[in-house]
């Protein structure tokens, strides 16, 4: 019997894979870019599992693959981009899965806003805004300043912006007309606070908190996520707090099974939603969920595609005495990637220093600006997070990316 994944996060397929084979099943991934995944499959044995080449892009395309796959009895995403396809796919063959309606919803920031706004779970509300100077009156009113634009559907902190004034938010406005958007371009307020992100799994509507990541972003102008560190030490009542106000986020928008990874801003008057993804979190925080908590989360990943309730929703959490962390390394320009300066000084840092590329020699780099522009990641454990973080950052500033021009 086949488990197939419709595309997947750049990082996880091993842990994918070994959960599959847990639950009786073999792993299928369909791509449309195998090359996103390269140093994954670079590390897999041989067999661990079967890639299908095809136009993920294209439904019918798609839905051809899957009904060759043998045994065909699971479906899983594990992306913002091809969350919505794999709900209707699911639904179409007869599978688990969630409710499309559900997901469509959480692919719009703005409509989760609004609700979560109605709901009285956020105190802020959004108002959607022509990309055009024209639209700063409206943000203002709307929304006050500082302010906070972004595509209702983007991924990867690409097309976002944080306007502290008049005159910075009509340079924004401008600068979001030359942009092409997933979904559309809406303004709420600015959240003043740390970052964070709930990362959880739920069945049956219930959720458990599985612990709180630390993010760190980058200063403006870019606005891009720089590193993080897992799990976050947080007092008992705290994280009992945010573990109720998660899940009734979670249940208010509609996410009743599954991975999700809220982000939210530790305000002085409480956590305040960013957005949610329903999935695992993104670049290295799977493999940081696995090692903290000593056990193969993506095995609830593969419980609920079978329609069966994940063990790890029952199963006491037993964290395994480490902290890890990781930092994102960008280019300095666009152009194309040669290679890396650094990479064979990582292994005299403490911490079991690992390095995770996610671009390759020969590859064009994109504006650096958001996460486009990551070449790769250091990874770092330690007996905390804290610490665990102060180790990734030391090694990672060892490392840059050499980058030549594009041009002829």
């Amino acid at each position: 019997m086949t488990v197939a994944a419709l595309e997947s996060l750049s990082f996880g397929l091993g842990h994918m894979a070994a959960a599959a084979a847990a639950t009786g099943h073999e792993l299928c991934l369909l791509t449309a870019d195998r090359s996103v995944y390269r140093h994954e499959l670079a590390t897999l044995p041989d067999g661990a599992l079967t890639v299908v080449d095809v136009d993920t892009f294209d439904p019918s395309a798609t839905r051809r693959a899957l009904a060759a796959l043998p045994g065909l009895a699971g479906l899983v995403n594990s992306t913002d981009t091809w969350s919505v396809p794999a709900a209707d796919l699911a639904a179409e063959f007869g599978l688990y899965g969630p409710d499309p309606s559900a997901v469509r919803l959480l692919r719009d920031k703005y409509r989760v806003r609004e609700l979560l706004h109605r709901s009285g779970l956020s105190r802020g509300g959004a108002v959607r805004v022509a990309a055009h100077p024209d639209s700063t009156d409206a943000v203002v009113r709307a929304v006050g300043l500082p302010a906070v634009l972004k595509d209702s559907s983007g991924t990867s902190s690409r097309n976002v912006w944080i306007a502290h004034d008049e005159e910075a938010l009509r340079g924004a406005l401008a600068e979001a007309g030359g942009r092409r958007f997933m979904g559309e371009l809406f303004a709420e307020a600015f959240l003043a606070g740390p970052l964070y992100s709930a990362e959880t799994l739920s069945w049956g509507g219930a959720t458990r908190l599985l612990g709180v990541l630390s993010r760190q972003t980058s200063r403006q102008p870019a606005v891009r996520e720089e590193a993080a560190a897992f799990p976050v030490a947080l007092p008992p009542d705290d994280f009992d707090g945010i573990e109720r106000w998660v899940g009734d986020v979670l249940h208010t928008a509609g996410h009743h099974s599954g991975f999700a990874h809220v982000e939210f801003i530790l305000t002085g008057r409480g956590p305040e939603l960013v957005e949610i993804n329903r999935r695992i979190g993104g670049a290295l925080v799977g493999e940081v969920l696995c090692g903290a908590l000593g056990t193969n989360v993506y095995t609830a990943m593969m419980e609920e595609a079978l329609g069966r309730r994940p063990a790890l929703m029952d199963t006491p959490l037993t964290p395994s005495g480490r902290g890890y962390a990781f930092v994102l390394v960008y280019a300095d320009r666009p152009g194309v990637l040669k290679g890396w300066h650094g990479i064979e000084e990582l292994a005299a840092f403490p911490g079991n220093v690992r390095w995770y590329p996610t671009r390759a020699p020969g590859d064009s780099l994109p504006p650096v600006g958001d996460q486009r522009g990551c070449t790769g990641i250091v990874l770092a454990e330690a007996g905390t997070a804290e610490l665990a973080q102060h180790r990734a950052w030391s090694a990672a500033t060892r490392v840059s990316a050499v980058v030549a021009d594009s041009g002829p």
